[in-house]
């Protein structure tokens, strides 16, 4: 659509009302029809108009050129805004969770964003943990399909169950999918700048199935479960990744030259789906060689799909090349469900109550559970304002080397929503 005159914009609204005053009142179907007395009262109005208008009069309104095209789809205009509110559920969990969590209602909150949250508290060390409790957190999280969540800590002690409530989340709402993206912020320096990768784990068998037992005395036997069907699915969720986000290549990281038959499954199962994504080129590194490489060039990798202990540990090592703990976002999925949360897990319970924990982490995994809501708009607000703190240098918590506290690291975010 481009430029019309004004003499065919007034005959075509003429047009267009003798049509929808015509039309069958009682019809209640949706159309492009304005009501029959509008019609007619913007026909009465058009007619008298028209006639009212002649010589020099018409000519100057007739030149005058009209844009349908000036106020629709601008490229510079700002992402729409969302009428609706959303409900998430909310898991604070163990060490600074719940200070990382009161962060990010503060800062929804005065970017008026429109999301809710359900918040339960379930934690193992705490005695906030029971049957009934999860069962509570799966139906909210069912419910809302999306989640926000800290990390729930599992101590070390066995107490009768092998399986965390961690792992048991992850398992009943099939979570297997953990997405990190390691990405430099602007204005922060480290040893290897402009940095951007992914991690993507499998999360849901391997060395975390839980399978443990004592044969003999003082014989313990674990069981690492690693199967094709998962191996491949995780495997085809990591190149449908790299395609959707127009990045290059994939690497499988393994163990295959040690376990053959487990990583070795693996690793087959990658190179399968691989011949499906000719335009994606895939790799494949033994996972000691890949945590030497990532921390002498990490430049050489994009997209990194392993099984689950290996993601766990690359996911830490891959956080402190940009900044640690604090700066990494995270998410997990299934094929219904979202749960957003800190890249690299780590309770920090040294710093509980200090007021010292960086926001960060879990303010960029807020925003990436916005985008995920389509509330583009809040998502791109709240991420400007995080990355626009830290570029400007002035509050910085302790771990990236300043001495603000995590309370003047929000207020400073806030300030910047609208900045």
């Amino acid at each position: 659509m481009g430029q019309y005159d004004g003499k065919a914009v007034l005959l075509l609204l003429l047009s267009y009302s003798l049509r929808c005053s015509s039309a069958a009142p009682q019809k209640k179907t949706l159309s492009y029809c304005m009501p029959v007395t509008m019609a007619a009262a913007l026909r009465g109005s058009l007619v008298t108009l028209v006639k009212g208008l002649s010589g020099p009069r018409w000519q100057q309104l007739a030149s005058r050129p009209l844009s349908v095209t000036a106020g629709l789809c601008s490229p510079e205009a700002p992402p729409a805004r969302a009428d609706a509110t959303f409900t998430v559920t909310m898991v604070p969990g163990d060490g600074v969770g719940p200070e990382l969590m009161t962060a990010v209602k503060e800062v929804f909150k005065a970017g008026d964003v429109p999301v809710e949250f359900e918040e339960f508290h379930l934690s193992e060390v705490q005695n906030m943990a029971s049957e009934e409790k999860l069962e509570q957190v799966l139906t909210s999280m069912k419910n809302n399909k999306v989640a926000m969540k800290g990390k729930i800590h599992t101590p070390m002690e066995f107490k009768g169950e092998l399986a965390s409530y961690e792992m048991r989340l992850r398992r009943k709402l099939d979570l297997f999918a953990n997405v990190v993206h390691v990405n430099s912020l602007p204005g922060y320096s480290t040893r290897h700048n402009n940095l951007d990768l992914v991690i993507i784990r499998e999360q849901t068998e391997g060395e975390y199935s839980s399978l443990e037992h004592e044969s003999v005395s003082g014989v313990i036997e674990c069981l690492k479960i690693i199967t094709r069907e998962k191996s491949r699915r995780i495997a085809k969720f990591a190149f449908d990744y790299a395609t959707k986000k127009g990045r290059n290549k994939v690497t499988a990281v393994h163990k295959a030259n040690i376990m053959k038959l487990g990583d070795g499954l693996f690793l087959q199962s990658c190179a399968e789906v691989a011949e499906l994504y000719p335009k994606i080129k895939y790799e494949n590194i033994i996972i000691d060689n890949c945590c030497m490489q990532l921390v002498q060039n990490p430049y050489q990798f994009d997209v990194l799909v392993m099984p689950n202990l290996y993601g766990n540990i690359i996911d830490n090592l891959a956080a402190g090349l940009v900044g640690g703990a604090g700066v990494v976002p995270g998410e997990s999925y299934s094929s219904e469900y979202a749960v957003f949360e800190t890249g690299a897990r780590h309770p920090f319970a040294q710093a509980v109550g200090r007021n010292i924990a960086n926001p960060t982490a879990m303010l960029l995994s807020a925003a990436n559970m916005l985008r995920h809501l389509n509330l583009e708009y809040h998502s791109q607000m709240v991420s400007d304002a995080v990355k626009r703190v830290i570029k400007q240098g002035k509050v910085r918590t302790s771990d990236l080397g300043g001495y603000a506290t995590s309370d003047e690291f929000t207020r400073a975010v806030i300030a910047n929503l609208t900045a």
